[in-house]
C-alpha cells in the first residue's frame, strides 16, 4: 500500500518524513490484510494518519455482542509520540471520556515507537476486558466498577444494546401454503386469480324435458 495523492497532502502527512509514511502505509496494509482477532481495520485513503477501526465486544464482558467503532489519529510527531485513540461509538467505560477519548498507558508513558499499531489495538481491546479505574476518564463508571459491579455491568450492557448493536433483523415472511387470513368482516377472501377448475360431468344438470302434450298440440296445428 503506497500513499496515494490525498494521503500525502493532509496536514499530518505533510509533516511526516517520506520514510515514516512508507513504513506507516506498509503497517496499515498488513493490518488490513491480517487484522487481530475480533478487530477490523478500515484504512482512510484520503488520510493515512487517520485509521478507522471496529472492535467486537469480548465475550464474557458487558460489551459482548456489540461492535464498537473507534479511530487512531497519528500526529506530526509519530512515531516518536504515541497516536491518540477515540471511541466513535458511545460506551460506558471507566477509561473512555465523554468525547470518546481513550486513557490507556500504551498511548501515554508506556509508548515506544517499536510497539506498532497492532499492539495498540490489542491493548484497547484488552481494556474492554479489564478496565483500569485508577486512570479513569469516566468517574461514575469507575466508582460503580469498584463499588457495585452488577450496576456497572447493567449500565454498560444497556449502552451496548442502544449504541453498539446493528438494526434488528427484518420480520420473516410467512411460509408458503398457509391459508390466507380472513378479511376485516370475517368473511373468507375472494378466490385467487387464475383458471377456475372445471366441474365434473356428473355435477352438470340435465336440460328440462319437453312435455308430450305440447308436442301433440304442435302437430295438430300442422
Amino acid at each position: 500500500m503506497e500513499p496515494r495523492g490525498g494521503a500525502w497532502q493532509t496536514p499530518n502527512a505533510e509533516n511526516l518524513p517520506p520514510q515514516t509514511l512508507r513504513l506507516l502505509c506498509r503497517e496499515v496494509s498488513l493490518l488490513s490484510a491480517d487484522p487481530p482477532d475480533g478487530i477490523k481495520v478500515f484504512p482512510n485513503d484520503e488520510d493515512v494518519t487517520d485509521l478507522q477501526v471496529a472492535i467486537e465486544g469480548p465475550e464474557g464482558t458487558p460489551y459482548a455482542g456489540g461492535l464498537f467503532r473507534m479511530k487512531l489519529v497519528l500526529g506530526k510527531d509519530f512515531p516518536a509520540a504515541p497516536p491518540k485513540g477515540f471511541f466513535l461509538t458511545k460506551i460506558f467505560h471507566p477509561n473512555v471520556g465523554p468525547s470518546g477519548e481513550i486513557c490507556v498507558n500504551v498511548l501515554k508513558r508506556d509508548w515506544r515507537a517499536e510497539l506498532g499499531l497492532r499492539h495498540v489495538l490489542l491493548t484497547i481491546k484488552c481494556l474492554l476486558i479489564q478496565p483500569n479505574p485508577e486512570s479513569a476518564l469516566n468517574e461514575e463508571a469507575a466508582r460503580l466498577l469498584l463499588e457495585d459491579f452488577e450496576r456497572f455491568a447493567a449500565r454498560a450492557r444497556l449502552l451496548t444494546d442502544i449504541h453498539a448493536r446493528g438494526p434488528p433483523p427484518a420480520a420473516p415472511s410467512p411460509p408458503r401454503g398457509d391459508p390466507p387470513a380472513p378479511g376485516p368482516s370475517g368473511a373468507a377472501p375472494a378466490p385467487p386469480d387464475g383458471p377456475v377448475p372445471k366441474k365434473h360431468a356428473g355435477d352438470r344438470k340435465a336440460p328440462p324435458k319437453k312435455k308430450t302434450g305440447d308436442k301433440k298440440r304442435a302437430l295438430r296445428r300442422l
